[in-house]
């Protein structure tokens, strides 16, 4: 793989003069599409109740709705990156960006379920274009020292493109703008991408890798194809009746998965650009990591999709008001992941991970208790406790595991492993959607009268819990395998952010 060192000195020479002010606007521009893509993410889960009963969409079309984006944004997180590093990070940049907006449009205009869905896949394959150069562009635009700066921004960004999501959602819905109910969740995106695309087009630089790698095209569709044969049978099994097709497609993904192993370590030997890092995972710490990583996007996966329909659907809230609930929980988020980065990991190292896993899991034991006590009749401040717990413990994890996974791999391979990290958790977040039909809808039952509805809709939520909080417990576990003092390896988490972006060389 292409070294850091090689892609750095790569981008010095299309670097801004450090008094350009361009700079400070090409900054603007991709920290405006990096927000867009955040809020995306979040916005439509609390709108989906709305898009199932305004468009007619199926269980599984809703778990599309949400898997789909997530699945084609993970498998073509390397390509875009690879594809930036060839052919320059800010044409990609505006490909993707043109691409995100044109997929909103068709998203917000939707005629049926199924061109929702395929909008949406389309629209997380432009967001895997678009979402690699961002930090790529900071880094090749900004000089070392106005770079801390520039990623606390960025870190500003995050944290508000995840508390802002919700609520965006949630008003847009609620306001049911021109009579078009969900769809200005969508369609508020192209103001903002078409401005984008002008002003990116008018002020980022081009740079380019000097020795970017070829393109796995082929281990990209083996990965695209065993996720789909194993997806595709969970989030449609329930309502076929559980065919014996479904069970022999998902024996199939595995498979599917072993050529791809071999397939990879076959690319390595022949030209030393494969799509997976295999020798990564000789790394116990690594291959851990990467197994938090995928438990953990699997447990988010069901969890925030149940949520949002056990609020709307289940107690019958209006999407406002569960977008309103949910605040405290993206404030305790941001505050724990602030403070586990710059005081507690240096202090305690694992042990603060760890915490976060076990408060996540008390956080929601004591939701489940609470659905069960109040059942039908809680309310909102009632969930504010729990949430809170469950928000500092995730805030805990999020933000120093990706250091704690790189700590002990080599310097040499630290794009090829950042990469991979956000990739699983994609995947993983993927599969958690499309097990939401097994752990959630499997309980609901068919059909329900309208009274009966709500009643189902809040045990289905409490024995997602149950899982939910199982899969925490599997995460304390496996942290143990985690290096004491994760932070040691890697000079600074906005220099990992930067590897992780600039080269996502696994499958994101």
């Amino acid at each position: 793989m292409t070294s850091t060192e090689t892609t750095l000195s790569g981008t010095l020479d299309a670097r801004p003069a450090a008094g350009d002010r361009r700079r400070w606007f090409a900054l603007a521009i991709v920290m405006t599409a990096a927000f867009m893509d955040l809020v995306d993410v979040t916005i439509v889960n609390i709108a989906i109740p709305s898009i199932q009963r305004d468009a007619g969409a199926s269980v599984s079309q809703i778990q599309w709705i949400t898997a789909g984006y997530a699945l084609a944004f993970a498998a073509g997180l390397v390509t875009g990156g690879r594809l930036g590093d060839i052919h320059g990070r800010k044409r990609l940049f505006l490909v993707g960006i043109g691409g995100f907006t044109l997929a909103s449009a068709l998203c917000g205009f939707a005629a049926n379920p199924e061109m929702l869905v395929a909008s949406r896949i389309l629209q997380g394959a432009m967001a895997a274009l678009m979402v690699p150069q961002v930090l790529s562009i900071v880094h090749a635009t900004f000089p070392a020292h106005e770079r801390g700066k520039v990623f606390g921004l960025f870190g500003a960004v995050v944290g508000l493109g995840a508390v802002s999501g919700p609520l965006l959602g949630a008003l847009l819905t609620e306001w049911n703008l021109f009579g078009l109910e969900w769809r200005p969740i969508f369609l508020i995106n192209l103001p903002v991408g078409i401005a984008g695309l002008l002003l990116g087009s008018r002020f980022i630089t081009e740079s380019k890798a000097p020795k970017a790698l070829k393109l796995d095209l082929v281990g990209v569709a083996l990965v695209v194809v065993g996720l789909l044969m194993l997806l595709y049978p969970l989030t449609r099994g329930r309502e076929l009746g559980w065919p014996l097709w479904g069970y022999l497609c998902m024996a199939g993904a595995v498979v599917v998965f072993g050529a791809l192993v071999a397939y990879e370590r076959r690319k390595t030997a022949r030209d030393g650009s494969p799509l997976i890092e295999l020798s990564l995972f000789r790394v116990k710490s690594f291959a851990a990591g990467i197994a938090v990583q995928t438990v953990f996007g699997v447990g988010l996966g069901i969890f925030f999709l149940v949520w949002t329909l056990y609020m709307q659907i289940g107690l019958g809230w209006s999407p406002l008001r569960a977008g309103l609930t949910g605040v405290p929980f993206s404030l305790a988020v941001s505050t724990a992941a602030g403070l586990s980065v710059q005081q507690l990991v240096p202090r305690f190292g694992r042990r603060v991970l760890q915490a976060g896993a076990l408060l996540m899991a008390a956080g929601v034991l004591l939701y489940l208790w609470e659905a069960e006590r109040y059942g039908m009749a809680i309310s909102s401040w009632q969930m504010a406790l729990p949430l809170v717990v469950m928000g500092v413990g995730m805030g805990l994890i999020v933000a120093p595991l990706t250091d704690a996974v790189l700590s002990e791999v080599p310097r040499e391979h630290a794009g090829s492993a950042s990469g991979l990290i956000n990739t699983v958790q994609q995947m993983g977040n993927a599969l958690g959607l499309g097990l939401v039909s097994v752990v959630f809808f499997g309980v609901v039952g068919d059909d329900l009268g309208p009274a009966q509805v709500g009643p189902a809709f809040v045990d289905a939520f409490q024995h997602a819990l149950g899982w939910v909080a199982a899969v925490m417990v599997v995460i304390f576990l496996l942290m143990f395998a985690l290096p004491r003092r994760p932070a040691q390896h890697i000079e600074g988490a906005s220099e990992a952010l930067v590897v992780e972006e600039r080269e996502p060389q696994p499958v994101g």
